[in-house]
């Protein structure tokens, strides 16, 4: 599918192309996906220089299993696409609770700016971990 613009990031594994020797890089779709889920499970803080990127979905996933915890996971998906994420038009966040694995399962859908016929779909599954 051709897009209007060529969007290019790094990609997370900082793998070399065997040939070139150039760093990997992820392309258009596959670069948007993965920027949009860095800034959903990135805290504020972690980047360097710029440490109000970020959500604060990490210590919403200690608070009770509810309703109320999942629309507040929602809200700050939903914030922190809106406020980073430029290239992207949020539809909808969907987040339901998963009882039997105490976690959340997240749907995100999208379109690219450029692309509104095309709606993408992050999956995302939440669960509390400790460090």
């Amino acid at each position: 599918m051709p897009t209007s613009k060529v969007f290019k990031d790094l990609n997370i594994t900082f793998g070399q192309n065997p040939v070139t020797k150039d760093l990997l890089v992820t392309k258009n779709y596959d670069a948007i996906k993965r920027s949009v889920m860095n800034l959903v499970l990135t805290q504020p803080g972690e980047r360097f220089f710029n440490p109000n990127i970020g959500s604060k979905i990490r210590n919403l996933l200690f608070e009770p299993l509810d309703y109320v915890t999942a629309s507040l996971i929602s809200s700050e998906i939903e914030y922190t696409i809106n406020a980073f994420e430029k290239r992207v038009k949020l539809k909808e966040v969907n987040v339901e609770i998963d009882d039997d694995n105490n976690a959340f399962n997240v749907v995100i859908d999208y379109t690219i700016i450029g692309e509104p016929s095309s709606v993408q779909t992050i999956d995302l599954f939440l669960e509390r971990t400790r460090a």
